[in-house]
């Protein structure tokens, strides 16, 4: 997709859905038909569904550090956490420790990052009834913010730290889920900034130089603050200040000027300061 800015795309949706927008752009792009570009992304939404139906809560990471996580979240249990809340985190860490054990998964927009959006998707689909078609054009609205991000910043960790891989997938998912309940593209954009905004920083520094500890529970918290985003721009669109594109170009900038140590290279953080002899 070649959308550089959310602007354009925003341009682009003037008189069509907001995926409808995307997918267009797609054909263009890459000269296909509607057909294939559909199929492709519904093959994706197939694909991100398995971990969470075929999940094993016996299977763990052949590190030993993550596995069974997510099934500690089904059913009842104390705390302050809804149902529905359970439900939204136990698919963040059932699709995290999917990864973690080497299974398929879909780097929405990587692999680091797969969590959030089935997290977001999967239990709201559940709920309202939402049909697959519904959802795969969820999808087109997620890959448009998605690519946008990639083109005018990044989508690495190497490369941004942690804000450039679950940062950005809250802010599609964020985005997706007002395409999901009916909000207008202004305030789709404004929920895309705020989940992106409050991610600005977020360092890259996993334990081992595994996408593991604390990636897996991260995927979890951006589900939940890509809901809260949802929530705030309903709320608050009428009164906001920051474009998503602006926040975007902070974010590249915040990502280079953060030390190497913190940018998923192990040598920072709690990646240096972990000590596994004295965890065992």
């Amino acid at each position: 997709m070649a959308f550089s800015s959310v602007e354009g795309l925003l341009q682009a949706a003037g008189q069509v859905p907001l995926w409808r927008a995307v997918l267009e752009d797609d054909l263009r792009e890459r000269g296909v038909d509607e057909a294939r570009s559909w199929r492709q992304m519904a093959a994706l939404w197939t694909a991100m569904k398995a971990p969470v139906a075929e999940y094993d809560p016996a299977a763990r990471s052949r590190s030993g550090l993550t596995g069974g996580a997510g099934a500690r979240l089904e059913g009842e249990g104390p705390g302050l956490c809804p149902p529905f809340l359970r439900q939204v985190i136990a698919a963040a860490l059932k699709t995290g420790e999917c990864n973690a054990c080497m299974k398929r998964i879909v780097a929405a927009p990587t692999a680091g990052a797969s969590g959030v959006l089935p997290a977001v998707f999967l239990p709201l689909q559940a709920r309202d009834g939402l049909d697959d078609r519904r959802m795969v054009e969820a999808l087109y609205v997620a890959a448009g913010f998605g690519q946008v991000i990639a083109t005018r910043a990044s989508i690495s960790g190497a490369e941004c730290g942690c804000q450039a891989e679950v940062g950005v997938a809250c802010s599609m998912a964020a985005a997706a889920l007002c395409a999901l309940m009916g909000l207008s593209i202004e305030e789709t954009e404004y929920a895309a900034e705020i989940a992106m905004e409050h991610h600005l920083g977020l360092t890259c520094d996993p334990i081992c130089g595994l996408v593991q500890i604390p990636c897996i529970e991260r995927n979890a918290v951006a589900a939940k603050r890509a809901m809260d985003a949802f929530n705030l721009s309903g709320l608050l669109c009428g009164s906001r200040n920051i474009s998503f594109d602006m926040v975007v170009r902070t974010m590249k900038e915040t990502g280079l000027h953060i030390s190497a140590k913190y940018r998923e290279t192990s040598e920072g953080g709690l990646a240096k300061l972990y000590d596994r002899r004295a965890a065992n």
